[in-house]
């Protein structure tokens, strides 16, 4: 692997909450700098629940890998969900992206973890990459949500 990626930590509050600010701000997501730091803080901090990969120089980072983790029956285990994937725009359409995510699910495969899950919606960019990475649609799968607070 040619791009370097870091786990996330405390230290690297700063720079991620700019990048997901610039990942919020392209896809039109009404999210603040208190939703972000509220999201970001426990991954960064090492909760169990999650993880935040930086990507590329750590005092620069070109972007960040953001995996949340829950169990499955039907898949026999703890699996990930991928919930933000940004790339600056200055450096997309390289195989950086690609790259990172397919590192990241073999280290968490090495880990334990079952499966990586992506939501895409109708986005057929999204849906493009994904495949490339080794993404399978899964046809049987519709997501609804009951929001709890």
């Amino acid at each position: 692997m040619t791009t370097a990626i870091n786990l996330g930590g405390p230290a690297d509050d700063e720079r991620l909450l700019s990048l997901m600010g610039r990942y919020h701000e392209e896809l039109g997501l009404d999210y603040d700098d208190v939703h972000r730091a509220k999201v970001a803080a426990p991954l960064l901090e090492g909760s169990p629940l999650g993880a935040v990969w930086l990507i590329g120089p750590q005092r620069a980072p070109l972007g960040y890998v953001l995996v949340t983790f829950g169990w499955s029956v039907r898949l026999g285990g703890m699996i990930g969900w991928v919930e933000e994937v940004f790339i600056r725009p200055s450096v997309r359409s390289r195989g950086i992206g690609t790259e990172v995510l397919h590192a990241v699910a073999v280290s968490l495969g090495q880990a334990g973890i079952r499966a990586l899950q992506v939501r895409v919606d109708d986005d057929a960019r999204l849906a493009s990459f994904c495949k490339r990475v080794g993404f399978n649609q899964s046809a049987d799968q519709r997501i609804m949500t009951d929001v709890l607070s």
